[in-house]
């Protein structure tokens, strides 16, 4: 599978290099004599890390490795939310504003530490109230608004575990992670507000809960006028719950390796996997991450602009952030409403100065041109980050010029919602490189290899392997523990990533994209099988197979070949009808782009579709080794 690079790409080697005081005045300082540091002393390395947080009880070893499971921080007791709020309102951080959120209309709200801390508290026991508690289920599936925020802490402070579903999926992909994880409590609001226009959220959990028998109660927060009628036994409203709930409430001891919570992500058969993140590990990755790798001070203001239904949102709005004592900024508001400048309005409004955003969302930029941002301020900002999907040269050039305005460092990551924290990018100070996402940070040990676990010559593609466990590591797959195996067996003794990748001689890596089943649209994974079975849903298909093609903004988006049942014929209508379907089954994000008929598809004798020949033919490029087709 390996492939020389003789690219242009790869060859031509370019940098830019930051203005030296921000090695010197970064957290982290030196890349290298840190790496060596962690290299000399991995178990030191992470324990002093560890040392920077407060736990209820210290560990008894850093790791216990037992391949492919690891323990991380053994027997230390700790509880994530006393690190990210009490252990702010306990010092010099109480009044520290901790949360901004921007809506649409100039609609704004501002929580200090002791604030969020204070409402945390009381929805926690309002949880408590109605018999939410350690261990338990609790599924979230709402608007990025700090009731989203708030709800997600107070799962954590007592212990229960969080399923963040992103809003914009449908009835159907809903009903599936609400049945998989046995959510005891679904928390949703009445709308979402998107350009303008009100989503109805409450109705798509109505119609997910008709077959979810664990479900015993729906808390929605009611944001519209005149409010929603809520059913009197089973529905309760978010402020309600809350009212005369005392804003007292200790932190459950957790143990390191209890679970903290469980995020599907699409994989590569039909069912979404629940990755499964435990406290303690995924507490010291996220803080790590967030003050070394984006060097968060005291006085910057971070702009993430992922939502918490992604891990992105999780680990780099919420518990990375919080932990280190940041003011993190979010908004409802969309990068072209009311028009182009939305964003760089937001940071001359609020001044920014670190915003961590999606290639997708630089490549939409790029596209209206640069006349949107010069337009505004952006002179507060003073790092600015990738997430998502590789950043491609050209979108590297831009952001930093054109955004950075040749002054602030790129950080562009690559890491997945497995691994829970960022894993590889440039660190503050170092050398950039367009098209590079950079080295693995320290605590990290990663590589490019063949399918037999060696590494491949420099410039030569490869599989992305990290070759030795890391904090935040998912643990296991909710319910599928073989298929967590499968990221250390695939290749043994190393985690695949199921990416391709490049290592140049300077040791910088290029992620190329996926090498399995996976497609990446606007930093969004969509699983191939997830909207194959949604197609195959509907009485006309027969069946069907899909490919990521390249797109200029989004990345990749989405082309269908569909098969029809006998008695069935092609139409412009028929396939209208078949994006509906699939936007009402898993939502607008799984839309396919395009809709092509066929009469047969390329196939192995096990009968495995080859979509890598449907890719190969739709791109006019070879498909390599087709000798296991079926003709």
């Amino acid at each position: 599978m390996t492939e020389n690079f003789n690219v242009k790409l790869v060859e031509d080697v370019k940098y830019y290099a930051p203005d030296p005081q921000y090695k010197k005045n970064a957290w982290m300082g030196d890349y290298q004599k840190a790496y060596n540091k962690f290299l000399a002393d991995p178990d030191a390395f992470w324990s002093k890390i560890a040392g920077e947080l407060e736990w209820i009880r210290p560990w008894d070893a850093v790791l216990e490795w037992n391949y492919p499971y690891a323990k991380w921080f053994t027997n230390a007791q700790l509880n994530i939310t006393a690190n990210c709020l009490d252990r702010h309102v306990n010092d010099h951080r109480r009044n520290k504003v901790a949360l901004i959120w921007r809506g649409e209309g100039g609609a704004e709200c501002i929580f200090t530490y002791q604030k969020l801390l204070s409402h945390v508290m009381r929805f926690a026991n309002a949880l408590k109230k109605i018999g939410v508690k350690k261990g338990d289920r609790v599924c979230i599936y709402m608007p990025l608004v700090p009731e989203q925020v708030i709800a997600i802490l107070a799962c954590a402070r007592i212990g229960a575990m969080h399923s963040v579903v992103f809003a914009g999926f449908a009835a159907a992909a809903l009903n599936l992670r609400i049945q998989d994880a046995e959510a005891k409590v679904v928390i949703t609001a009445d709308i979402s507000v998107r350009r303008g226009k009100a989503i109805q959220l409450k109705a798509i959990v109505d119609e997910a809960l008709i077959n979810a028998p664990t479900v015993e109660h729906v808390i929605v927060l009611r944001r519209k006028e005149p409010h929603v009628d809520l059913h009197p036994t089973r529905e309760l409203d978010f402020y309600e719950m809350m009212e005369g709930v005392s804003d007292e409430c200790p932190p459950e001891v957790m143990d390191a390796e209890d679970p903290l919570f469980v995020l599907y992500t699409s994989g590569s058969t039909g069912k979404p996997k629940g990755v499964v993140h435990t406290c303690g590990g995924y507490m010291v990755g996220t803080h790590y991450t967030s003050k070394y790798v984006f060097d968060i001070k005291d006085n910057d203001i971070f702009w993430c602009t992922a939502d918490p239904g992604w891990v992105t949102g999780h680990s780099y709005i919420i518990y990375g952030p919080l932990a280190v004592g940041a003011t993190v900024f979010i908004t409802e508001l969309t990068p072209d409403y009311p028009d182009a400048g939305s964003w760089w309005n937001l940071i001359e409004e609020q001044k920014i100065t670190i915003l961590y955003t999606a290639p997708t969302a630089i490549r939409t930029f790029m596209k209206v041109g640069e006349s949107w941002p010069n337009k505004y301020n952006l002179n507060s900002l003073r790092i600015i980050g990738s997430v998502g999907e590789p950043l491609n040269p050209e979108a590297f050039e831009w952001y930093y010029h054109v955004i950075g305005k040749d002054r602030c460092p790129i950080v562009d990551t690559w890491w997945q919602t497995e691994t829970g924290m960022l894993l590889i990018t440039t660190m503050i100070g170092e050398k950039m490189r367009p098209g590079f996402a950079g080295k693995p940070i320290p605590g990290v040990i990663a590589d490019v290899v063949d399918k037999s676990g060696n590494p491949v010559p420099v410039n030569t593609m490869g599989f992305l392997v990290i070759k030795t466990p890391w904090p935040a590591m998912l643990r296991t797959l909710y319910k599928d523990d073989e298929r967590y195996r499968k990221y250390w067996y695939t290749i043994d003794n190393l985690y695949t990533a199921g990416d391709l990748a490049v290592k140049g001689i300077d040791g910088y890596i290029m992620i190329l994209g996926r090498a399995d089943d996976i497609i990446i649209v606007a930093g969004h994974n969509i699983g191939t099988a997830e909207v194959e079975s949604a197609l195959v849903s509907h009485k006309a298909v027969a069946e069907a197979a899909v490919i990521g093609k390249p797109d200029p903004v989004k990345g990749n988006s989405i082309k269908a070949f569909v098969i029809l049942r006998v008695g069935f014929h092609k139409s412009d209508n028929l396939v209208q009808d078949l994006v509906h379907h699939v936007r009402t089954t898993l939502g607008p994000i799984a839309v396919p782009q395009e809709i092509e008929f066929v009469d047969k598809l390329p196939k192995t004798r096990s009968g495995k579709i080859m979509r890598r020949v449907l890719k190969a033919k739709e791109m006019g490029i070879d498909p390599g080794d087709i000798s296991t087709l079926e003709e």
